[in-house]
C-alpha cells in the first residue's frame, strides 16, 4: 500500500495549526484556476516538511528523555542570536 494521497483536508490536519490551515484555505480559495495546483503543491510541501519536522523532534525528545546526548553535530548559536536580536531591537 502506498502513501496516503494529499488532500485539502490532509494538508489542514498536517499543518497542525488552525491559523495556518485558515491561511492555506484562504489562499487555495482565492487562487485563480490556473494557479490552484501551484498553491496546492506549495502547501503540500509545507505540510510534508511540518510532519517530518515533528517526527524528527519526537525522535530527539526520546534521546533527551533517556538523558542521552542528541545525535548529530550541534552548534551553540546562543551568543550570535542574542547579538542579532539586540541589534534588531536597537534598530526598532
Amino acid at each position: 500500500m502506498g502513501e496516503i494521497p494529499w488532500t485539502i483536508e490532509r494538508i489542514c490536519e498536517a499543518l497542525g495549526s488552525p491559523d495556518l490551515a485558515q491561511r492555506f484555505l484562504a489562499e487555495i480559495n482565492r487562487a485563480p484556476a490556473h494557479e490552484i495546483l501551484g498553491v496546492f503543491a506549495r502547501w503540500e510541501r509545507i505540510a510534508r516538511d511540518t510532519l517530518l519536522t515533528v517526527e524528527r523532534a519526537r525522535e530527539l525528545a526520546q534521546f533527551d528523555e533517556r538523558g542521552e546526548e542528541l545525535p548529530g553535530e550541534w552548534i551553540d548559536a546562543t551568543a550570535r542570536l542574542l547579538d542579532e536580536t539586540g541589534a534588531a531591537r536597537g534598530a526598532a
